[in-house]
Order: C-alpha cells, then structure tokens, then sequence
C-alpha cells in the first residue's frame, strides 16, 4: 500500500537530512521508513516526526522504497509533501 502512495505522491523528499528539514518547515504530510534501514539513519527523523506530530508509515525493504521513488539506489526514508 504505502509503495503506491510513494509511486503517486506529487512530491517527494528522498534522504534522511532533507526529510528532517522538510518536517521542520512543515510542509511534510506523511514519512514513509523502510524496516531494514539502520536505526541510526532512521532515529533523527523518527524524533523530528514525533516532535511535529508528522505520521509515519514503515515498508519492509528499502530497495522497493527507492524503487517506488525511481531512482537506482535504496532509499531509508521518503517524505510526501504533496
């Protein structure tokens, strides 16, 4: 399911600093994490979407999430902005 909110999203913002930055301008409606993403890149955006009340979605594999995004490489984390 959330691998097609990804593919039909407007807007994306793909990487952990840019998605921390898009949740602290407030213009993030949802965050999607990939399950098998280390905690330690995941852990700044999980804080920033708690702090902000941003709602977070997890998928199993981090392949599928940046394959969702289309692009070549993985992706930890994916914000929706529109």
């Amino acid at each position: 399911m959330s691998y097609e909110k990804v593919e039909q999203a407007k807007k994306t913002i793909i990487g952990t600093k840019q998605a921390v930055k898009a949740i602290r301008a407030g213009i993030v409606i949802e965050i999607i994490i990939a399950q098998d993403a280390e905690e330690r890149i995941i852990a700044p955006v999980m804080e920033e979407a708690a702090l902000h009340g941003v709602q977070v979605t997890h998928v199993d594999s981090k392949e599928r999430l940046g394959n969702a995004c289309g692009i070549q490489v993985s992706a930890a984390v994916v914000a929706i902005t529109e």
